[in-house]
């Protein structure tokens, strides 16, 4: 390897991309075309970067793997920033294999990290968890260490885990420092700027405030009965008891818990659960129905009483009930909470990260456009959306996904 590639590699682990095109922006060898291509994707430009890395594998060739599986992995890079969630992970655990095998464990366990940032971005946590327990980043350098502390962060705000996600932001500040590269220092600053962002809403005897991940996760451990609108569950220490496979029992148990200590009038029980204007005798009876299994579903840790005027929600022996509340809540805000990561997504990628068809993203994302609440680049299968952050707001993406649309 002669010394101008071997100086705009160092560059780049420097994070200083233009530094390394200097260097070796008029060569086509193999070596200068991945560089090249990794310092395009440092650069935003996607779309070349990911040409040029896949030249420079197809000129490596089958005569040397370990140069071309690490030009798969800066390809599995490229499509993570660049939001192509469909990209092939077989691909990346082949190459993984073969760096692992030859010796380069760096950048196989680079590529590790690469693969649980991606089912993190899907919402496919346990695994995610299980692939990121399997490394360990004692022996990397810095740079590594950031990135493995980064996505525990990631895992541990998706958890309501604040204490470990506290921790490990800690750890990432010291690594960045070390590192000395000024994107994994912006890395942890955001970081940093959504642990300190409201992560949900409390309300509670007819007031709504805003909390922090902090306060959700010792709202887990009280004794208060959570009506918790981001997982739709019911829990109550050690008891939890899901309702996310029947929404018009959860409304009704959130209205009961927004309410309480008050009664909630049958009128508003029906119009919230049914969107009833005009109650009838029909409705009347359908809601005794749904009561009568929203009490039996509870019975564990509260009641549900007839008043004169409706139904009231009362413990057994909790001292308060409370509702924990999405920070935004609109009829599209999981597409939004996705899109307010700063990056660019295709509709496809949002389809897989929700759970959804492509075509119902589409409409979704054709209303916000109309609404002038995203806006789209490019034409065709090149299309990509984003849409600015929420202002003072942690995303969404701190708590579970709703049910997709049906």
């Amino acid at each position: 390897m002669d010394s101008l590639i071997t100086a705009a590699g160092r560059a780049l682990a420097a994070g200083d991309p233009l530094g390394a095109l200097k260097r070796v922006a008029l060569r086509d060898d193999a070596e200068a075309l991945a560089l090249r291509g990794i310092a395009m994707a440092q650069l935003g430009d996607f779309a070349r970067a990911k040409s040029l890395v896949k030249r420079a594998a197809r000129a490596f060739g089958t005569k040397e793997p370990v140069a071309r599986a690490r030009c798969i992995v800066a390809e599995a890079e490229i499509a993570l920033v660049s939001r192509d969630l469909s990209w092939p992970s077989k691909a990346l655990d082949a190459a993984r294999q073969t760096l692992d095998a030859h010796g380069d464990r760096l950048n196989a366990a680079y590529g590790g990290y690469l693969d649980v940032r991606r089912l993190l971005l899907i919402g496919r946590l346990d695994e995610a968890e299980r692939k990121l327990g399997a490394l360990d980043p004692a022996p990397f350098p810095p740079a590594l260490r950031t990135a493995h502390a980064l996505v525990v962060i990631g895992i541990a705000m998706r958890r309501l885990r604040a204490t470990v996600a506290r921790k490990a932001l800690a750890e990432a500040r010291r690594a960045a420092g070390l590192a000395g590269i000024p994107a994994l220092t912006a890395e942890v600053d955001a970081a940093s700027r959504l642990l300190d962002a409201p992560a949900a809403r409390l309300i509670a005897r007819g007031d709504t405030r805003p909390i922090l991940l902090d306060d959700v996760e010792a709202l887990q451990s009280s004794k208060a009965i959570v009506i918790d609108a981001c997982r739709h569950v019911v829990r109550h220490k050690k008891t939890e008891l899901s309702l996310a496979t029947r929404p018009v029992l959860f409304t009704l148990a959130r209205t009961l818990g927004e309410a309480w200590p008050a009664d909630v009038t049958r009128e508003t029980l029906l119009a919230r659960a049914f969107g009833a204007r005009h109650a009838d005798d029909s409705h009347r009876a359908r809601l005794r129905v749904e009561i009568g299994r929203l009490r039996k579903v509870l019975a564990p840790i509260a009641d549900i009483y007839a008043t004169k005027t409706g139904f009231v929600l009362t413990p057994h022996i909790a001292y308060e009930v409370v509702v924990l509340a999405r920070p935004v809540e609109e009829q599209h805000a999981a597409t939004l909470a996705l899109l307010a990561d700063g990056e660019s997504w295709s509709s496809s990628a949002l389809a897989l990260a929700l759970g959804t068809s492509q075509r119902s993203i589409q409409r979704t994302l054709e209303t916000l456009a109309s609404d002038n609440k995203v806006q789209s680049l490019g034409r065709g299968r090149a299309r990509r959306w984003t849409s600015p952050s929420l202002p003072g707001l942690a995303t969404m993406l701190l708590l579970p996904p709703p049910l997709p649309d049906h």
